[in-house]
């Protein structure tokens, strides 16, 4: 019975610690949200976005396309799908830390800042830097689901590992104890009879 206990207390716990965890441990995992890469490409890869860097075009155009409520948003043209896409893998990104992997070649995209809560730009800045993406496996394949921001201009290290399907060697999923796991483990010894 005692061996009973253990092993369902293990099961819950197992279970209760990967809902807990938010994202990835490693680039190419599984996605714990299946609407990721919509959400990127619909923030990040929009059709009809203003050619110019002027103020009133791109207020026009976030008012229109939405978007207000985020004071910070950066678009890639859409010519670029492929590259973006391929940073999420061995031909085009390099791991970064955690799910996020870096690109190994610059990206030019445009930066647009806004007044919190109104649709007011403060700037619209042209960039050329190397794109940071979670990346996560939807659908069998590995998709960049977020934009991180480069303030720092970070570029790859040539040592670092690319970035890759999980299913290859040096991408195992690490197993994370988070104090939700501790606590569910603890409160499931105590009480469980």
């Amino acid at each position: 019975m005692a061996s009973l206990r253990v092993y369902v207390t293990l099961v819950v716990c197992l279970f209760y610690g990967q809902q807990a965890c938010a994202k990835n441990e490693a680039p190419c995992q599984p996605a714990k949200w299946n609407n990721g890469f919509t959400t990127f490409f619909k923030r990040h890869i929009r059709e009809g976005t203003p050619r110019s860097y002027d103020q009133n075009e791109w207020e026009k155009y976030i008012r229109y396309n939405g978007g207000c409520d985020r004071p910070t948003q950066s678009f890639i043209h859409p010519d670029e799908l492929d590259r973006v896409k391929a940073v999420c893998s061995s031909r085009g990104g390099k791991v970064y830390k955690e799910n996020l992997c870096i690109s190994q070649e610059p990206f030019e995209f445009v930066t647009v800042r806004s007044q919190p809560g109104t649709c007011g730009i403060k700037s619209v800045t042209p960039e050329k830097k190397h794109l940071i993406l979670a990346c996560e496996v939807l659908d069998n394949q590995c998709l960049p689901v977020h934009f991180e921001g480069n303030p720092k201009n970070l570029r790859p290290s040539n040592n670092d590992r690319a970035c890759q399907d999980p299913r290859t060697k040096g991408h195992a999923p690490a197993l994370r104890v988070s104090a939700l796991w501790l606590v569910s483990v603890l409160l499931l010894l105590i009480i469980w009879p």
